[in-house]
C-alpha cells in the first residue's frame, strides 16, 4: 500500500489550482466535454449554463450533449448552445445503446477534442469548476493523461438527508476489490466517480464496458496502459444527486465484480466464467436479473479497418 500511498500524495489535486484565468493562459491541448443524458431536464439547462462561458473564455473548445431522452433535455441543451447528439446515431451499426459507457463511447466519434471531459447530466449545484479541476492537470502539462474527480456524496433518499453515505457501492464493493486486486489503484478515493477527463489517443486505445461497469474498467485498463504516474484525481469539493433505492444496488455491484473479474480473467488471475445471473429478493421470492457484461471494442481498432 505504501506505493498508493505515495501516488495520493503526489497526485491529488483541488480544483482550486485550476482558475479559469490560468487555464485560458497557459493550455497546452483542445478540449471536448461530453454529458452523457437520459431524461435530465431538471438539471441539463444550469450544467450547460454553467459550462458555455468555458467555450467564450477559450478553455474548452467543445460541449456536447449525448441525448436518450423523451423529456426535452436535448432540446433544453440546445437552446442553451451546447451541441446535441442522439447517442443511437452514433455508431449506429453497433445496435441498441447498452447504457452510460456505451453512450460514452459512442461520443468519442464526435468529440473533436485532444482532450475529452466527461461530466454527469444529473449533478444537482453545478459549476464550472467540475470542468476546470478535471481538465487542469491535463490540459496545463503533458505528465497526466487521465484525471478522476472525488468530492464528499450527502446521501438524499425518500425525504432523507445526510452529509455523507452516498457512494454506497464504492464502499461496499469497488474499493475492498481494488484493494485486493488491483492495490496501486487504491489512493483513488472515488473509483467509480463518473467525472473524468483524459487524452482522447488514451481512451480511443481502450475497450469500453457499456453498463455500469464502465468507469471501473476505464481505470484499470487506462493504468495498464500509461501507468500511475500518468494518473491523478482532483476534489470537487461536493457532489449532490439522486440516489438508488437499496434493491438497485445489488445490480450495479455485480456490474462492477463483473468489470473486476474480466479485467482478472484478461491477466491471466482468474478463470474465465460465463456472466451469471443476478437473483434479486422480491418480498418473499425472487426477480432472476441480467447483468451481461458487454465491451465496445477500441476506438482506434475501428479505424484500422479488417485485417
Amino acid at each position: 500500500m505504501t506505493s498508493a500511498l505515495s501516488w495520493y500524495e503526489a497526485r491529488t489535486y483541488h480544483h482550486s489550482a485550476f482558475p479559469a484565468e490560468l487555464l485560458a493562459q497557459t493550455r497546452r491541448h483542445s478540449a471536448s466535454i461530453l454529458l452523457p443524458a437520459r431524461n435530465e431536464a431538471p438539471t441539463i439547462g444550469p450544467i450547460v449554463e454553467a459550462l458555455m462561458p468555458l467555450v467564450e473564455q477559450g478553455i474548452v473548445d467543445q460541449v456536447a450533449v449525448l441525448d436518450d431522452s423523451t423529456d426535452g433535455t436535448g432540446d433544453i441543451a440546445a437552446r442553451l448552445g451546447a451541441e446535441v447528439y442522439d447517442q443511437s446515431a452514433l455508431r449506429p451499426e453497433f445496435g441498441p445503446v447498452l447504457g452510460k459507457g456505451d453512450a460514452m463511447w459512442r461520443g468519442l466519434s464526435i468529440a473533436r477534442g485532444d482532450v475529452v471531459c466527461y461530466l454527469d447530466a444529473d449533478s444537482e449545484d453545478f459549476g464550472p469548476h467540475f470542468a476546470l479541476g478535471l481538465l487542469g492537470p491535463i490540459l496545463t502539462g503533458d505528465t497526466i493523461r487521465f484525471v478522476k474527480g472525488f468530492y464528499r456524496r450527502p446521501l438524499r433518499l425518500e425525504g432523507m438527508r445526510l452529509p455523507e453515505g452516498g457512494g454506497r457501492v464504492t464502499e461496499l464493493c469497488a474499493r475492498p476489490l481494488i484493494n485486493r486486486f488491483y492495490p496501486e489503484l487504491a489512493g483513488f478515493l472515488q473509483p467509480l466517480a463518473g467525472e473524468i477527463a483524459a487524452r482522447r489517443d488514451v481512451l480511443e486505445q481502450i475497450p469500453f464496458a457499456c453498463g455500469y461497469a464502465v468507469d471501473i474498467s476505464m481505470l484499470v485498463d487506462v493504468w495498464r496502459r500509461v501507468g500511475i504516474d500518468a494518473l491523478a484525481q482532483v476534489d470537487l469539493d461536493v457532489r449532490q444527486n439522486q440516489h438508488q433505492p437499496l434493491s438497485d444496488l445489488g445490480p450495479m455491484a455485480a456490474a462492477v465484480l463483473s468489470g473486476i473479474t474480466r479485467k482478472l480473467e484478461e491477466d491471466g488471475r482468474l478463470e474465465p466464467s460465463p456472466d451469471p445471473g443476478f437473483l434479486a429478493p422480491t418480498g418473499r421470492g425472487f426477480t432472476e436479473r441480467t447483468v451481461p457484461f458487454v465491451e465496445r471494442p477500441p476506438s482506434a481498432s475501428l479505424a484500422l479497418g479488417p485485417a
